[in-house]
């Protein structure tokens, strides 16, 4: 009788240290779920990450979805192939998810706010920063407390090309159109001078 006591306890206690209430910060680095004695999946994940555009502009909302069965956990980051740094922030977050607060931002990843049911029309947007090189996004998907999946990627986003953009840690006249002003002043100085 004491061990059926003590084996329902158990239980009872780890499902306190699931987090059904969102990933913990700890989390943001290795995107594991510290779910006591409960480990990933090892087979292909049911899911996938679309993204509505295979590039980005600084600021300009991308739409990432993630597809597949429905989930009730999630951790999803958006990251360079440099670092496990969360780059950029969230929109506001779709319902039953939040922001967490990772790599400094207060809304560099999103994760669940309760155990609700998530699915295909669950749709985050994503605001880029001014960065150089392609980013990719990445999430930690769980079907229910017991069964999840790592490392779950899209393909990459590069940075969309487009005019002179001028340095991403410059002035901000010079990222905002300014260069191309001066730059324009120029040439036609150049094409009037004898």
């Amino acid at each position: 009788m004491e061990l059926l006591f003590v084996a329902v306890f158990l239980q009872l206690f780890s499902r306190c240290f699931s987090y059904a209430t969102g990933a913990p910060t700890s989390t943001c680095g290795n995107m594991m779920p510290e779910h006591s004695g409960v480990k990933p999946q090892t087979t292909p994940a049911p899911y996938t990450i679309l993204t509505s555009a295979m590039t980005f502009q600084s600021g300009q909302p991308v739409t990432v979805t993630i597809t597949g069965s429905d989930y009730s956990g999630v951790l999803l980051e958006a990251r360079s192939a440099a670092s496990t740094a969360a780059l950029g922030s969230w929109a506001s977050p779709p319902p039953n998810t939040k922001f967490l607060q990772c790599s400094g931002n207060t809304q560099g990843a999103i994760t669940h706010a309760n155990i609700n049911t998530k699915n295909n029309v669950t749709v985050f947007s994503w605001i880029p920063p001014n960065i150089q090189g392609s980013v990719y996004f990445i999430a930690t998907v769980a079907q229910q407390r017991t069964v999840y999946w790592l490392n779950v990627r899209s393909g990459p986003l590069t940075r969309e090309a487009g005019g002179i953009e001028g340095p991403t840690d410059g002035h901000p006249g010079m990222a905002s159109g300014g260069f191309q002003k001066v730059l324009a002043l120029c040439l036609l100085a150049l094409l009037f001078l004898p």
